[in-house]
């Protein structure tokens, strides 16, 4: 294990910057020995040799001119140390850095700017100056696995201009803010790219970025080839699965896929195919892509959520996307958990849900299906007053980080006002790293409390019984209920899985009506009485109406 030694040298008092890089060299494999504040360059070389240092980290962070003469001092008394090869690192303002790095002493400055994974390629022994598309992993689990501990970042973009996009691609990629960029595509392109004769001009541009022919994608792929060379993703489209499937491999090497299971049909009016249909093709393509050994995303419980479903059936929309993907042969299950939704929904009460939805699906897990989590802000919940929606992106993203996420998918705080463009998604991306870095390291933990167990408790009875309340809808239709796009459909069409705003909808009964109860949950109703129900009682209920 390689040792490095770190503190603030001379005057200095400001150890924050020295903590955290010395918490990314012990998650690294590095043993730290931490100085604190104001400590003399002679002790700072003592302790060195003492521990037999890999390498030496100081820190100043007051006046640039003092700090370069202090500096310059240090660097003739460690002479010898840097002679015998070990490696040292300087942290300061930008201001002390510019002037620090005129001395060709350190083998790394940094002054704040950098990115983690900078941060992390330094202390793994890689030129930071240099890194090329071979340093950056270029599938989603060997780039999960090497970012670890800290999750991916992810950011949807798509402007409804072309050649805008491909420049703000390029710009994001430049930025090194985020690892994945998911491409937004108008409605056109996601239901009628083959079709030409289906698209319609007056739609272009309507709901993200005008694709319109392979040469397309290909050129937002080539865009992205700088910076830190993020992955690509993009929608999985609502007509031509395969066909669409196989094109994003070629063109943009599709980092995971996004197929949902009941939605993006006549049900929500974003597609062609009945429901029934649609879980069927959806089950297809998630095949498709298992056999490719490439990543499939739950695009399934937060279409609940938005449309205001009680919590139970928002854990069991999850519960049946990730069964299904295992039954289809995926390997690597990328479970997507929106937090605010529905909107008021409490922070506790989230954190408890999903914890929940976590719960319920561990016990698929196995070698051959893992299950990442993946977590975002509620599409619905920002306010449309900038710097209120700012706020709201850094509380929402710290909350998240209580269920340990694997990737978090930044929501741009401008949502609720515009698409958000390239310049923003940067932004959002920067507060969502700061939050994330101090969620870390906090070492918050509240998923323990009463509070938080008691419900993922109550959910999980809930939705065992909702699942089996299914699985029993299909006994003598199918030898395996729940993955039978039959039986599914039947869940929706009778009733069992609801939604209020389902209501007047050619699948959906739109029957049950939920509130947010006085500790933040999401809960099923009886309208009679005003009083919460149970699953037992709802499907009563429901077969009583049927």
């Amino acid at each position: 294990m390689k040792t490095i030694v770190a503190g603030a040298i001379g005057e200095c008092v400001h150890v924050a910057g020295v903590s955290n890089f010395l918490r990314l060299a012990e998650q690294n494999g590095w043993r730290t020995v931490f100085l604190g504040p104001a400590v003399p360059a002679s002790e700072i070389l003592k302790v060195a040799k003492k521990e037999k240092a890999d390498m030496v980290g100081v820190s100043y962070r007051l006046t640039p001119e003092n700090g370069e003469l202090l500096l310059a001092d240090f660097a003739e008394q460690a002479d010898d140390l840097r002679t015998a090869g070990v490696k040292f690192a300087f942290g300061g303002t930008p201001p002390v850095v510019d002037r620090v790095s005129r001395l060709n002493f350190f083998d790394n400055s940094f002054d704040g700017t950098e990115t983690t994974e900078e941060i992390i390629a330094f202390l793994r022994g890689q030129d930071v100056t240099s890194l090329t598309e071979e340093d950056y992993p270029q599938t989603a689990v060997e780039r999960l696995e090497w970012k670890a501990p800290y999750p991916l970042i992810r950011h949807h973009f798509g402007l409804p201009d072309l050649e805008a996009t491909i420049q703000g691609v390029e710009l994001i990629a430049n930025s090194k803010s985020l690892d994945v960029i998911s491409l937004g595509i108008d409605q056109d392109a996601q239901e009628n790219f083959f079709h030409p004769d289906r698209q319609d001009i007056r739609r272009k541009g309507a709901g993200g970025v005008p694709v319109r022919t392979a040469e397309d994608y290909s050129r937002l792929f080539l865009a992205s080839r700088t910076g830190n060379f993020p992955l690509l993703r993009t929608y999985s489209g609502t007509d031509d699965f395969i066909a669409l499937a196989e094109m994003y491999v070629k063109t943009i090497n599709i980092s995971w896929a996004a197929v949902p299971l009941f939605w993006f049909n006549r049900m929500d009016g974003r597609g062609p195919w009945d429901l029934e249909g649609s879980i069927r093709e959806h089950i297809k393509l998630m095949a498709w892509y298992g056999k490719r050994n490439i990543p499939v995303e739950a695009n399934e419980a937060h279409h609940w959520g938005m449309r205001d479903a009680h919590d139970s059936v928002f854990v069991v929309s999850a519960y049946l996307a990730a069964y299904n993907a295992k039954a289809a042969g995926v390997r690597d299950h990328i479970v997507q958990m929106m937090f605010n939704s529905p909107p008021g929904t409490s922070a506790a009460m989230d954190i408890a849900k999903m914890t929940a939805v976590i719960d319920m699906i561990a016990p698929l897990e196995s070698p051959d299906f893992r299950i990442w989590k993946q977590v975002r802000t509620g599409l619905l919940s920002y306010p449309v007053d900038q710097d209120k929606a700012r706020a709201h992106l850094a509380i929402s993203v710290f909350t998240q980080m209580q269920i340990k996420p694997d990737i978090v998918h930044v929501v741009g705080y401008p949502e609720a006002d515009h698409a958000v463009t390239a310049e923003e998604v940067i932004g959002s991306c920067k507060m969502a790293r700061k939050a994330i870095d101090d969620a870390m390291s906090s070492h918050l933990d509240v998923t323990s409390s009463e509070m938080i167990q008691q419900r993922v408790k109550e959910l999980v009875s809930e939705a065992g019984k909702l699942v089996n309340a299914i699985h029993q809808l299909g006994a003598g239709i199918s030898t395996d209920p729940l993955a039978d796009p039959k039986v599914l459909a039947m869940a929706v069409t009778s009733g069992m899985l609801d939604a209020p705003q389902l209501k007047n909808n050619p699948y959906g009964r739109g029957e049950v009506v939920t509130s947010i109860d006085r500790k933040g949950a999401c809960v099923a109703i009886d309208i009679k009485t005003g009083k919460p129900i149970n699953e037992e009682q709802r499907l009563a209920m429901q077969r009583a109406r049927s």
